[in-house]
């Protein structure tokens, strides 16, 4: 949004062409997301522990878990936020790759609520049944790449390995269900990474800096060229989102390193 709105001003103010940089946009948005989870990280905390939205401990773990019960539970509403506010603010909005991934985010951290939510009123470690949320990841999963298909760029398709300069497949339709099941076991992968002080986090932390890595040297076509990978224009965008995420989730850590807040 700050792009459309700063970067015409260039010809007033030759100050303002440094929001066509993605790296400055990205450096600020990681920056903004850490800042919005230091101002918001207490209150919400805060309201947490009024709402008595603790954490429920499964009997059957490591007893040195129950001392964890009653720590306040969906902290990643703060990540959530924190991510998209930046985004909103920094990335462009005109790209469809933002929309995608901002409907990802808030389409998983949705089910990740409703099962949080229902361990805190039933107050129980038992939360969204297994089969409706695997259901609901997989609703999600879908919508986002059968649209990704069918407003699919040349590469969409192309089942590229690494080190490998050209495709070894194209996927075709069978895309989609392909697709599904990379989003699925993403999310799950997360999800069964939880439950440590800041490990899911921490973790997170190092694949988005792959990501960021990842989407800028694709979206620029010099770099592309280079390395022998797929240029994809527009996907340079998601650097920004890549280190949004990182700033959030270093705010994160800040509340949810031991002992967690």
């Amino acid at each position: 949004m700050l792009k459309a709105l700063l970067f015409p001003l260039t010809n007033v103010l030759t100050f303002f062409n440094i929001f066509q940089y993605i790296t400055f946009r990205a450096a600020y948005a990681a920056v903004t997301a850490l800042i919005i989870s230091f101002i918001v990280g207490p209150k919400l905390i805060d309201f947490l522990r009024k709402k008595k939205a603790g954490q429920e401990i499964r009997k059957d773990g490591p007893q040195t878990h129950q001392s964890k019960s009653g720590t306040p539970t969906m902290g990643g509403l703060l990540i959530i936020f924190a991510v998209v506010v930046s985004v909103l603010l920094w990335q462009d909005l005109n790209l469809e790759f933002t929309w995608i991934c901002l409907f990802a985010l808030v389409g998983f951290g949705a089910i990740g609520f409703f099962d949080d939510y229902l361990k805190v009123f039933r107050r129980s470690s038992e939360g969204l049944r297994a089969g409706f949320k695997f259901g609901g990841q997989t609703i999600v999963s879908t919508i986002i790449v059968v649209f990704i298909f069918l407003n699919r760029h040349y590469y969409t398709t192309l089942l590229y390995l690494p080190f490998f300069k050209y495709p070894v497949l194209d996927l075709s339709y069978f895309y989609i269900p392909f697709g599904v099941f990379v989003v699925v076991s993403f999310s799950n992968a997360v999800n069964l990474t939880d439950g440590l002080d800041g490990l899911a986090t921490g973790l997170v932390i190092m694949a988005f800096i792959a990501f960021a890595v990842i989407s800028y040297v694709t979206g620029r076509s010099d770099f592309a060229d280079y390395l022998q990978i797929p240029y994809i224009a527009g996907s340079g965008e998601l650097t920004i989102l890549s280190f949004a995420m990182i700033g959030a989730s270093v705010g994160f850590l800040w509340y949810n390193s031991h002992p967690a807040e």
